[in-house]
């Protein structure tokens, strides 16, 4: 889901599903920055991204990846995986719809890792709002093709 197609043989009706799917998980993504600034992050959603970025040894791992699948509407969090020094590369989880990635920093402070992941999580919202926006473009630009 976190590749935007081009193909067209897509319809306005399958374009706007695309978007409205866009849409959910921005919107779940939301919740989980909500929560990561507001809650605290001993047993939230987040916990097992704060427990690996800031108690992995940096000399062996450099990232770790969180993998979210959005679920009724929920962003939940299905696996943390890490990178060692590039020798291999996180797969997406199947079935996940989006994942954010940070540097591994031993030590790193909760305060600091809910800024750094709200960025990215930021980030990733806004990614999913433009690919809807430009899902409901090419359906008015077809329905308007077709209209003509």
């Amino acid at each position: 889901m976190t590749g935007t197609r081009d193909d067209s043989s897509e319809s306005p009706a399958e374009l706007r599903e695309e978007a409205a799917e866009y849409e959910e998980i921005a919107d779940a993504l939301e919740d989980l920055l909500a929560e990561l600034r507001d809650e605290e992050l001993k047993d939230s959603r987040l916990e097992g991204l704060f427990d690996e970025v800031s108690s992995s040894d940096p000399n062996i791992w450099n990232i770790v990846s969180a993998f979210i699948d959005v679920e009724d509407g929920e962003a939940v969090v299905a696996d943390e995986s890490k990178l060692a020094q590039g020798s291999w590369a996180p797969e997406i989880v199947e079935g996940c719809d989006t994942m954010i990635t940070l540097d591994i920093e031993y030590g790193m402070m909760p305060d600091e890792f809910k800024y750094t992941a709200g960025k990215k999580l930021s980030q990733r919202i806004e990614e999913f709002r433009q690919q809807a926006a430009e899902a409901r473009k090419r359906a008015d630009e077809l329905e308007n093709d077709a209209d003509d």
